[in-house]
């Protein structure tokens, strides 16, 4: 039993869902990883700025009591080497609207967390009629430019990032928004380090400054948009700014809650957003 559970914790396998089916989608650009769970409607559920989808086992878990969950790896984290050839924020939600339509989709729920939940975003203002409903957690109408940001900016640019360090320790405890037990900041920690540190440098510059405000009248389904209580990079007024900015979108904070909710909180977040996509739906 001792040993059981410290492979557990060791190889992340706690966290993940139980059963899921992968493959590979041959997209123009890249192949693109990807990995489903349940069944039901299906909801396209896109990872944040690290960690690729296995850092979503804990909220994909929960989500597929009641959907179809597919996850996709965005370009350059299985291949570093992709940023040979820079991409735009334009570039990924390419990615994401040949995904949909390689997987045969007209209409999915489109879910995203963090860095992930501003692809949603601008994949639901440039193809409205193309998503039936949008649940964004981690994202604001534009991320705050407080010290966190530019100490992620600075240090992802320019130094390589140590495994066990103080600084990287902290760095973490800030996203959670307080101490984690230890397995679920270990499985975190070492999700995130898989993802090559000039993608998540280059992935932050792409969003650092940028404001969804001019595009958020042309999303016309219907959106949920969380943010924890205690997240650092997006604030209660940029929470409030998306929200009436959306035509059909509603804001709420999650209690107790940082940046990293859909690892933390996993059912509070899978919750809300089925209570709202069967609200909505």
């Amino acid at each position: 039993m001792i040993a059981t559970e410290k492979w557990l914790a060791s190889s992340a396998a706690a966290f993940r869902p139980s059963v899921c089916h992968t493959g590979v989608a041959d997209l123009r650009h890249y192949n693109a990883d990807f990995c489903e769970w349940g069944s039901g409607r299906p909801l396209i559920l896109i990872p944040g700025l690290a960690g690729g989808f296995d850092l979503l086992g804990p909220v994909a878990r929960e989500l597929a009591r009641h959907y179809h969950v597919i996850s996709y790896q965005l370009r350059g984290e299985s291949d570093c080497f992709a940023l040979r050839r820079r991409f735009a924020l334009r570039d990924l939600v390419e990615d994401l609207r040949e995904f949909i339509g390689w997987s045969g989709l007209e209409r999915p729920v489109v879910c995203g967390v963090s860095f992930g939940g501003v692809l949603a975003l601008e994949y639901a203002a440039r193809y409205p009629s193309r998503v039936q409903a949008v649940g964004v957690q981690g994202v604001g109408v534009r991320y705050e430019r407080g010290l966190l940001q530019r100490i992620a900016s600075l240090v992802l640019s320019g130094y390589p990032l140590p495994p066990n360090s103080p600084f990287v320790n902290q760095f973490f405890n800030l996203l959670f928004g307080g101490r984690q037990a230890r397995p679920v900041f270990e499985f975190v920690t070492r999700q995130c380090c898989q993802t090559d540190q000039s993608v998540m440098a280059h992935r932050l510059h792409l969003v650092e400054r940028l404001d969804l405000a001019p595009r958020l009248e042309r999303v016309t389904a219907p959106v949920l948009a969380l943010a924890g209580e205690r997240d650092l990079l997006v604030s209660p007024t940029s929470l409030c700014e998306l929200s009436q900015g959306l035509p059909c979108g509603r804001g709420e904070m999650l209690p107790e809650c940082g940046h990293l909710a859909f690892v933390t909180h996993p059912r509070l977040v899978a919750d809300r957003l089925h209570e709202f996509v069967e609200a909505h739906g």
